[in-house]
């Protein structure tokens, strides 16, 4: 995964999100973004964080994609910012103040055995019924979580009981390029 961005295309794509959040919340649009770059053309999910004093702010994103990554970019930037259930959709006012991550993910794939999970490497996506969870990788890491921990929190989120990932769920894992503003 590390290769799939350059250092310059990584920072383009935070700009672009940044520009896209700002207008968006400014006008009701989403302006009209382009690149050159051929990394930003590619046709991968991603994830896009929003942190405002070090906590989060919102965090939508799709595992597929259809699009070139830095429009996909900019919708799950506008969703981040406008629609993420937690939180109420951003204002001015919140625009002086707010940090970007940008999560770019490699494919889904289906796992037989947890013990193929790596936390620190892997994301994790849950799946029962109509439920589904989803944990970027980077969260087990931030806090301090073991599989088992990060497991329970997966199934917590997508509205299951903590255990039920030792049941009947499928359970997938991801990687992802993970880049930020800081």
């Amino acid at each position: 995964m590390a290769e799939l961005l350059t250092k310059r295309e990584q920072k383009e794509l935070l700009k672009i999100a940044r520009s896209t959040i700002v207008a968006y919340v400014a006008t009701g649009q989403i302006p009209p973004a382009g690149t050159t770059s051929k990394g930003l053309a590619c046709e991968n999910g991603c994830f896009v964080t929003i942190k405002q004093h070090e906590r989060l702010r919102g965090c939508i994103g799709n595992f597929v994609s259809d699009k070139p990554l830095y429009s996909l970019v900019q919708e799950m930037a506008v969703s981040a910012a406008t629609r993420d259930p937690r939180f109420y959709p951003m204002k001015s006012q919140d625009l002086d103040d707010f940090n970007l991550e940008i999560s770019v993910l490699s494919p889904l794939e289906k796992i037989t055995s947890v013990d193929q999970i790596q936390v620190g490497k892997h994301g994790i996506y849950i799946v029962k019924d109509s439920y589904r969870g989803v944990l970027l990788p980077q969260v087990a890491t931030e806090y301090g979580w073991d599989r088992d921990t990060f497991l329970k929190h997966t199934c917590i989120k997508a509205g299951l009981p903590e255990n039920a990932w030792q049941k009947e769920c499928d359970i997938y894992i991801f990687s992802a390029l993970v880049f930020g503003e800081q």
